[in-house]
């Protein structure tokens, strides 16, 4: 296990997961929701179509939601074009003076979940939420699929947002479903509602341009336990869940503010200065800190220690804060004592110290990539960033990047990857792979 966690002081948690089951990925940021695979785990660090591939299975429709693992099963999400053509006073009136990344649509789609096996990639299930118009178009690299599943093991939680939450028994069962009605996201780019889970609470982030709120659902039946507003627009990051001390808390990213509230009953426990618009990356934990940021038009990025309260608009009362070269669309990552994030969508990376925010390097080169969406991951001291094009660059851990290998597939990736012991699974444009040796 990595130094930073076997203080003690901080666990980030899903706690209703068996932390012993090494070969999990429960949910799109790992068994810690931080990105790093368990320690035994030993992913291929070289592979190209030809290579190292165990397995390749075409997926129906379009997504940019994450494959999730439990036990031999894959999950993972899709939005399938249907024939189905709307009316016309039905489909999404489009401004075509601030709307022109948003891609339109006139056809009904179809709301899926999949699940494959995992040593083979044979389709075990699918399942059909829902058949639904899209109220609102996407941005154009974006898709109506971009939440990803989270799973305790028992049960299978899936966020479709405007188009519904699910829960299904790992053999795709439904057992409940709720409806929060239509999100109304900046400019229409889009979705990205995935769920974070603590023992019997499920935690949903929906942040858009009007009555954002976030939610606590009981996961056995799906009822409300509690729920707040939030002064924020369209935010699309995903709520760290940590338990410091005798508080677990729910930390949420925001442009506005960055807040923690009480898992237990929605007080606010720390507010502080927000980000930049549009934030996306999640955050992340170690050592007794949280750790946050965004990189769209600007640059930000704040430590935060857990035990704090109050209003923390002062320099004194965080930790440090940093202003340069932070991500706009993949979220950081930790290794030891050191915090690695790419600046926007680019791969030109740096690394701070954990503890100082001193940077230990900047505007690293990863060679052969222009535009990355994924979070990278760690397995076995190597750092997986991926990009747009289908190049993975893996970089070795360390105060001195170097470059391990640059590996190429021939096809998009927006998706962040799943790791399973020997195995790397790649969700791409329209196939999802199995990489080992």
């Amino acid at each position: 296990m990595p130094r930073f966690l076997v203080a003690g002081i901080v666990l980030i948690a899903i706690t209703g997961f068996s932390f012993g089951e090494a070969l999990n990925w429960p949910t799109w940021r790992g068994p810690q929701s931080n990105g790093i695979a368990p320690k035994n785990a030993s992913p291929p660090i070289k592979w190209s179509e030809k290579a190292n591939i165990k397995w390749k299975v075409e997926l129906p429709g379009k997504g940019s939601s994450s494959p999730i693992i439990w036990g031999d099963d894959i999950f993972l999400t899709t939005a399938i074009k249907t024939d189905r053509i709307a009316k016309k006073d039905e489909q999404p009136k489009r401004n075509e003076n601030f709307e022109a990344k948003t891609v339109p649509t006139a056809n009904f789609y179809r709301f899926e979940i999949l699940c494959f096996d995992k040593n083979t990639g044979k389709l075990k299930w699918n399942k059909i939420a829902n058949e639904a118009f899209p109220h609102e178009g996407h941005h154009s690299t974006h898709s109506y699929a971009a939440g990803s599943c989270v799973t305790d093991g028992k049960r299978l939680y899936v966020s479709f947002g405007s188009f519904g939450f699910y829960c299904f028994d790992l053999s795709g069962n439904l057992l409940w479903q709720r409806d929060f009605g239509m999100l109304t996201t900046r400019l229409g780019w889009g979705e990205a509602v995935t769920p974070s889970l603590f023992n019997d609470s499920l935690v949903l982030n929906l942040d858009q341009e009007i009555n954002s709120k976030i939610v606590v659902l009981d996961c056995n039946a799906g009822k409300t336990k509690w729920e707040k507003e939030r002064d924020e627009k369209t935010t699309w990051n995903t709520p760290l869940i940590v338990t410091h001390l005798d508080k677990t808390q729910v930390i949420l990213n925001g442009t506005n503010r960055v807040r923690s509230y009480n898992l237990a009953d929605g007080s606010l426990i720390w507010e502080t200065s927000g980000m930049t618009t549009n934030a996306i990356p999640s955050p992340i934990s170690a050592n007794g800190m949280a750790y946050v940021m965004s990189g769209y038009r600007g640059a930000a990025a704040i430590a935060i220690p857990l035990n704090s309260t109050g209003v923390l608009d002062t320099a004194e009362k965080v930790a440090w804060q940093y202003a340069k070269g932070t991500p706009y669309v993949p979220s950081p990552i930790i290794n030891e004592d050191m915090l690695y994030f790419t600046k926007a969508n680019t791969g030109i990376l740096t690394a701070l110290d954990l503890k100082t925010g001193k940077p230990i390097f900047e505007e690293f080169r990863l060679e052969n990539t222009s535009t990355l969406y994924a979070s990278p991951v760690i397995a076995n001291g190597m750092i997986y960033f991926m990009d747009r094009d289908g190049t993975t660059v893996v970089v070795k851990t360390g105060r001195k990047p170097e470059i391990i290998a640059t590996n190429r597939l021939n096809e998009s990736i927006d998706a962040s990857p799943a790791i399973s012991g020997k195995t790397l699974f790649i969700r791409g444009e329209k196939h999802l792979f199995a990489i080992e040796e």
